[in-house]
């Protein structure tokens, strides 16, 4: 089912697609730099258009300025098949958005792959996936108000659903939890959010918001330690320190 605002949002936030296409931004292979799969090669599929926009956004070209072109679910399907993968990796922008990423993962998983679905958890589908990555957004993630004032008010309406995340996990045959944190005032956040959850310890993988080493070591210094101490996985996004800050990692 999709809500009523993330109905409003496929018209709006350009993830208008036919059902036997997508609209994607980019494609590549990598390896996973965040959560349990951690340094699993996979085949990254990253459909454009967000209901979102957290002023950190590392992918731009997929939610402030959405571009990409539509793409037919055969043709994504092909390409994960020679990509010499058994990871399949749908992210985004938000790529719950499009109706068609449910066919999308039908199809990967009639291939056999493994799929991996990156979501937000604004928006609820019946979608067959084997890991669903779920990352809620916390109030300090919101544009500047004075600059952008109605993505601001959007922004912080939609981006703690619930009801919606509690769906996802129950219908997932394993999920795990990835939060964004930017400073220490997330933190009362975050254990609200997980008591309100009543999520495993186990499934919960924080990383420091930042998209350069210089970030991620001075993070080792204050968020390192608290996530030690709270029992959850610290997660230092990979891809940064592999690849630096670029597309196609």
């Amino acid at each position: 089912m999709l809500t009523p605002s993330a109905k409003n949002q496929v018209s709006h936030g350009s993830s208008k697609t036919a059902r036997g296409r997508l609209r994607v931004s980019e494609t590549f292979i990598s390896r996973q730099g965040e959560g349990i799969l951690t340094g699993t090669p996979s085949f990254f599929i990253r459909t454009t258009g967000c209901n979102l926009r957290c002023w950190f956004c590392d992918t731009p070209y997929a939610s402030w300025e959405p571009k990409g072109e539509q793409v037919e679910i055969e043709q994504l399907v092909e390409q994960a098949k020679v990509s010499g993968t058994q990871h399949v990796v749908l992210t985004g922008g938000e790529p719950m958005l499009p109706l068609s990423t449910t066919s999308l993962a039908k199809r990967l998983r009639q291939e056999g792959f493994h799929i991996t679905i990156e979501t937000a958890g604004t928006v609820h589908r019946e979608i067959d996936v084997d890991l669903m990555s779920i990352s809620p957004k916390f109030a300090s993630s919101a544009p500047d108000a004075r600059r952008h004032p109605q993505w601001h008010q959007r922004h912080q309406q939609e981006r703690m659903q619930l009801q919606i995340i509690r769906k996802l996990i129950r219908q997932s045959a394993d999920y795990q939890l990835k939060f964004v944190v930017d400073s220490d005032r997330d933190y009362p956040e975050l254990l609200e959010f997980l008591k309100a959850i009543h999520a495993e310890e186990s499934k919960v993988w924080v990383m420091p918001q930042g998209s350069t080493n210089e970030a991620l070591n001075r993070a080792n210094y204050w968020l390192k330690p608290w996530c030690e101490e709270q029992g959850f996985h610290y997660c230092e996004r990979m891809q940064i320190r592999w690849f630096g800050n670029r597309r196609g990692t």
